[in-house]
């Protein structure tokens, strides 16, 4: 008897494999993922066990083992991991019109919401609003959760540990788009030199398994470079063009390692020092984001719609949207049919365990700028922070909750 309750021997056993192999409909998959979408609350590790539960043990479009190796490779790439997941369901399913179907279904609602919530905010007008100011408080504990959560993770030992504090001091210290790269960076080459014959990579994955399209999976994997270099050039040679924005978010969504939470320090080193959104108003919706099912990176489409006040900026949030999520669409497409031979490279995992360290320190430096300085005002603040926090880790209760209950403790208890 396998893990997902199906037979290894008999009659079952190739019955379920025929199944979870025969191609499925892009009208079918839009469904699945929107069902999914609005539904999947509590951020990419819950979307995760949701895509499981839903997919794998009821649908039976995957099986177990096939879906393990497509989470591995999402955690291996940047990104948001659980929208990259979704998308290699999808292409899984059937093919690119199932990987965009997906893609499409399962960030909708949230981003729909979120660009609600951009004209919401338009329309409050103060950011000095006490649910604002409660929202606010609710990015200080989810941040401060991510911080705890991912440091037990991914810093398991002294040397990791001692790296993301130096990452974070040298972000304090110099803050900027530019140093943050430049310590992924030098996190990746530490990596590569500490653990480059001590980390256990298991054993590679079976021939068979390897899936087709390399063609295809080099030239996603080529365009992703190449926008990568170009758009930055353009968007300096046109700098009033739609290319700016959608640069920014490229380059955000290009350089995420470590989950979701990671998107905030680049987004806002993007997008605040040019006076495209103030602190309050990124702080703000960075709270909303955690009351929301779906993917956390629908944060772009809030960004964009405040960004450009007006009838037409759910334009420019869809546009926004697009920009944060094509790198890691790029990337799980091109990099699907190469995974199991990349996974096998010892050096390849050895960086990525170091950089994984400096996201850690990247996160940590954020918590306290902007996040802690510009939610935490006084000492009621700070208790509310703590309660909050209490109630998300230890106490399990679900990020939305304690996003209404934030906002709620602004409007209502705390003083303004």
């Amino acid at each position: 008897m396998r893990a997902d309750g199906t037979c290894d021997s008999g009659r079952g056993a190739p019955a379920t494999a025929a199944r979870a192999s025969r191609p499925g409909s892009v009208r079918e998959v839009f469904a699945a993922f929107l069902k999914l979408g609005c539904t999947s609350f509590g951020g990419p590790v819950a979307h995760l066990a949701y895509f499981r539960a839903e997919l794998v043990a009821k649908r039976r479009w995957v099986s177990d083992e096939r879906y393990a190796d497509l989470v591995a490779l999402c955690q291996f790439l940047p990104g948001p991991a659980s929208s990259q997941v979704v998308f290699g369901l999808g292409m899984q399913r059937a093919g690119l019109g199932g990987a965009l179907a997906a893609s499409l279904a399962f960030t909708l609602p949230s981003a729909l919401l979120m660009i609600a919530c951009g004209y919401g905010l338009a329309l409050a007008g103060s950011g000095g609003a006490g649910w604002l100011h409660g929202l606010k408080l609710a990015a200080v504990v989810v941040v401060a959760q991510a911080v705890w959560g991912m440091g037990k993770q991914l810093c398991p030992d002294r040397a990791r540990r001692l790296l993301a504090l130096g990452a974070a001091a040298l972000l304090l210290a110099a803050p900027g788009a530019a140093v943050q790269i430049a310590v992924l960076a030098a996190g990746a080459l530490i990596g590569r030199w500490r653990y480059g014959t001590e980390l256990d990579l298991g054993e590679p994955p079976g021939a068979e398994r390897a899936p087709a399209g390399r063609v295809a999976g080099g030239v996603a994997l080529l365009v992703f470079a190449a926008l990568l270099v170009l758009l930055p050039a353009l968007a300096a040679r046109w700098p009033a063009s739609a290319l700016a924005p959608f640069d920014s978010f490229y380059r955000s969504g290009a350089l995420v390692f470590g989950g979701g939470h990671v998107v905030l320090p680049l987004l806002r080193a993007e997008l605040v020092p040019r006076g495209w959104v103030s602190d309050d108003q990124f702080l703000a919706g960075y709270g909303a984001a955690q009351a929301l099912p779906g993917p956390l990176f629908t944060f772009a489409a809030y960004l964009g719609t405040v960004m450009r006040p007006g009838p037409g900026a759910w334009q420019h949030g869809l546009w926004c949207l697009l920009g944060v999520f094509l790198p890691a669409w790029l990337l799980i497409g091109g990099a699907l049919p190469f995974w199991h031979r990349l996974r096998a490279q010892r050096g390849v995992r050895a960086a990525l365990a170091g950089a994984n360290a400096a996201v850690v320190g990247v996160l940590l430096a954020t918590l306290y700028s902007p996040v802690f300085v510009e939610g935490v005002r006084r000492a009621p603040d700070a208790a509310a922070a703590l309660v909050g926090f209490a109630l998300l880790e230890p106490g399990r209760v679900p990020p939305w909750a304690m996003v209404l209950l934030m906002a709620a403790a602004g409007q209502w208890v705390l003083p303004h």
